[in-house]
């Protein structure tokens, strides 16, 4: 069956993909109809929407001259389905943390502002309904309402800008404040087995094994005795320093023997070389080297390497198509006039 997918720049355009390559090919209609006697499946069954992408431009010349708008990237990658996607979601926390901690959400345009605030409420119905990432929700509301209070603060007691915009988001963090304070951690019933209390030390020990950040081991550290005495392991920092950094930039610092404080070691070396920030989200967004365009990796996109037949060839004359570039959430703003 070939792929289909729509191009949202061309209305009544579709993308197919057959043995040739990708072929546009119009269509009457886009619109999903259904047949409530014949329960005939939708045309949205039939054509599969195109996977959330989105073109930039890199780089300004007298050629080519274009704009990269926050709100409109936003709704192209879809990050508000994003936000329910396990994969992706510490990947749009980031992101709105950036723009929310670091006072950038008010020099955006309304429509923007208003979209990340709608965003952030579908964050905190996730966390809701899943009961997990509770710390970062939190982190997220103090955040955004400590910009509040600045801004009513910042022209004569008033918010600077719209009235009506400023009401606006009152409203919607007032929400988010409801959404955030009715959530409640129970513990779960005795028909629940095992739970994490009943499991032996060598199960909790490859939990830890497992974790990449060490502000999780902390917490887990201060949780449950058990936790903090696995903890304190070396062999747990050790595989830490090991995920994070390359053995040239640990014997930069130190040679390591039985008796090397890894936990010690490791903030060491987080201080002089940072974090894998890769490794931080399950999911990140990549740029495709040869058509400029932001893409999730694993749902794909229309690449020009697929369509076109001769640049296909050229790209085999060449050594082959080019891997794509991992954008991380800082170096995604950096698209934008922020």
């Amino acid at each position: 069956m070939p792929f289909i997918s729509k191009d949202w720049r061309s209305p009544g355009e579709v993308w197919v993909k057959t043995q040739e390559g990708w072929e546009k090919k119009k269509v009457l209609e886009c619109t999903t109809q259904r047949s409530d006697e014949d329960g005939d499946k939708s045309s949205e069954d039939e054509v599969p929407r195109v996977p959330p992408h989105c073109h930039i431009t890199i780089k300004c010349t007298r050629e080519i001259a274009g704009f990269n708008g926050l709100s409109e990237a936003v709704r192209r990658l879809d990050f508000s389905s994003a936000v329910r996607d396990v994969r992706r979601f510490n990947y749009i926390c980031a992101l709105l943390e950036l723009l929310v901690c670091g006072q950038r959400l008010t020099h955006l345009p309304g429509a923007a502002q208003k979209l990340l605030l709608s965003m952030l409420e579908q964050l905190a119905d996730q966390v809701a309904t899943s009961k997990q990432n509770l710390n970062a929700l939190r982190a997220l509301v103090v955040g955004v309402t400590a910009l509040r209070e600045a801004e009513r603060r910042s022209c004569w007691g008033r918010p600077l800008g719209s009235r009506a915009l400023w009401g606006h988001h009152d409203h919607a963090i007032a929400r988010i404040h409801r959404i955030v304070n009715s959530i409640r951690i129970q513990e779960p019933g005795p028909e629940v087995v095992p739970k994490l209390h009943d499991l032996p030390e060598e199960c909790i020990r490859e939990i830890l094994l497992r974790i990449s950040d060490h502000r999780d081991l902390d917490s887990a550290s201060s949780a449950w005795s058990v936790m903090a005495s696995l903890c304190s392991e070396h062999r747990v920092w050790r595989e830490l320093v090991n995920f994070h950094f390359t053995s040239q930039q640990i014997d930069s610092v130190q040679k390591t023997d039985a008796n090397t404080d890894w936990k010690k070691l490791f903030h060491q070396l987080r201080r002089l070389y940072g974090l894998r920030e890769d490794a931080q989200y399950a999911e990140t967004l990549s740029l495709c080297r040869h058509c400029k365009c932001l893409f999730w990796r694993s749902l794909g996109h229309p690449c020009i390497a697929d369509q076109c037949p001769e640049y296909r060839e050229r790209l085999k004359e060449a050594g082959g198509p080019l891997p794509p570039h991992p954008v991380p959430p800082a170096a995604f703003l950096k698209f934008f006039s922020l």
